[in-house]
């Protein structure tokens, strides 16, 4: 097991999110060390990495290697949530978007 803990994933994507929620009359942007696109490309890596780890434990436990399935079955859970939570994040990324480019001037 890798060890993974939803907190720290939680928070890259709460950081991630807190930038796109900054709309609005005094919305500023957040560059250099708070992240911005380089925290995003993180959060898309760990989502990468879980599912990673689930398709490796998958193959383990399908040829026998695995001494216990509820390695794969945390893993395979980890990583369907995080996808989840990262298409629900772009989706609000993208609403705000829309709704943005509604706007009049």
């Amino acid at each position: 097991m890798t060890g993974v803990t939803g907190t720290s994933y939680l928070s890259e994507l709460s950081d991630v999110a807190g930038l796109a929620g900054a709309t609005g009359a005094g919305a500023t942007t957040t560059t250099g060390a708070d992240g911005g696109f380089a925290a995003a490309l993180g959060a898309v890596d760990h989502v990468q990495q879980l599912q990673s780890t689930s398709q490796a434990l998958a193959v383990r436990a399908v040829t026998g290697d695995l001494d216990d399935v509820h390695d794969y079955t945390v893993a395979s859970s980890e990583a369907k949530l995080a996808l989840e939570l990262t298409a629900a994040v772009r989706n609000k990324a993208v609403d705000a978007f829309t709704e943005i480019m509604r706007m009049q001037a």
